[in-house]
């Protein structure tokens, strides 16, 4: 349909009636807004659809927090075959316990290397302003981001753990027994995993949070727990008794490897040497809370009267 019309300064205008209609599907209103937003976190932290360095990054550290498990499972098998099976009886062989002991770095690098990743571009560019655009609000951007990361997390921690167990069991005589007789570790290792993932994803980003720049955030992470750690120990160390006890909570690396003491019922390598062993696992158990709360908590205040 054409419509023209000539007025008395002599212009003209047309009208196109070029077949637009209203939406008549479904609509899914919030629900869909959020795991929309969940999903897209979890191409952004294993860098699909992007460039080359933002997929490279991630999955190195992937493989990184693997290889000492293929190690360790090597080792094991090695020792075992040339001892008959004697293999813990020769030496301590390092066990599901001590896994995350020996490879906590490598999370805490990859979560303050991927953690900003989600939280800072979108701020810095003012991507966000269009994500909350109704119908989702600022606590429906935080929590899809916070459990799109966690989930990163938690399956980054489990998948060496299953490739020890599929090493050791393979190494073992008979791979059935072995499985039998160790089973037990299966749920103590997906428990431990998932609350140092619970942990370092919660500081994370809880420090993205406050910038918009990556490198500052991934520096700042890296920094609590780098320095922490000769603080704490040094300190604690230095003074010793319940303050110096009490002081070693302070070293921030060790606190998700105080957890998995606890579930494994056993100090791990890293922790052998560590003053907050000697404090009351409830004691323990609730300084890891606050550590995990207060970072979730930080972060959604941030976020959860943020508009457009």
């Amino acid at each position: 349909m054409t419509i023209s019309q000539a007025g008395q300064t002599g212009r003209t205008g047309e009208v196109f009636d070029i077949g637009y209609r209203n939406y008549e599907g479904p609509r899914e209103g919030r629900p869909r807004a959020r795991r929309t937003v969940y999903k897209e976190g979890i191409r952004i932290a294993l860098g699909i659809g992007r460039g080359g360095w933002a997929k490279i990054m991630p999955w190195a550290f992937i493989v990184a927090a693997a290889i000492p498990a293929l190690v360790l499972a090597l080792i094991a098998g090695t020792v075992d075959r040339l001892t008959g099976g004697l293999g813990d009886e020769v030496i301590d062989l390092p066990s599901h316990g001590d896994y995350y002991g020996i490879a906590s770095i490598i999370f805490l690098i990859f979560a303050a290397a991927v953690g900003p990743e989600l939280l800072c571009p979108d701020r810095r560019d003012r991507v966000i302003n269009l994500y909350l655009v109704r119908p989702i609000t600022g606590t429906d951007y935080i929590l899809a981001r916070w459990a799109a990361f966690l989930t990163i997390m938690t399956l980054v921690a489990w998948l060496p753990q299953f490739v020890l167990l599929a090493g050791l069991a393979l190494g073992a005589e008979n791979p059935a027994t072995y499985i039998q007789d160790n089973w037990a570790d299966i749920p103590r290792f997906l428990a431990s995993g998932f609350t140092l993932a619970l942990y370092v994803t919660g500081i994370s980003l809880a420090v993205a949070s406050f910038t918009t720049r990556r490198a500052y955030a991934a520096a700042f992470i890296i920094g609590i727990f780098v320095i922490s750690l000769p603080f704490a120990e040094g300190l604690s160390s230095d003074i010793g008794g319940k303050v110096g006890q009490y002081l070693s909570l302070l070293n921030f690396s060790q606190i998700p490897l105080l957890m998995n003491d606890i579930i494994f019922n056993e100090e791990n390598l890293a922790t052998e040497d560590t003053l907050a062993t000697q404090l009351p696992k409830l004691t323990q158990i609730a300084w890891y809370a606050f550590m995990t709360i207060g970072p979730f908590l930080l972060m959604w205040r941030r976020y959860w009267k943020i508009t457009p």
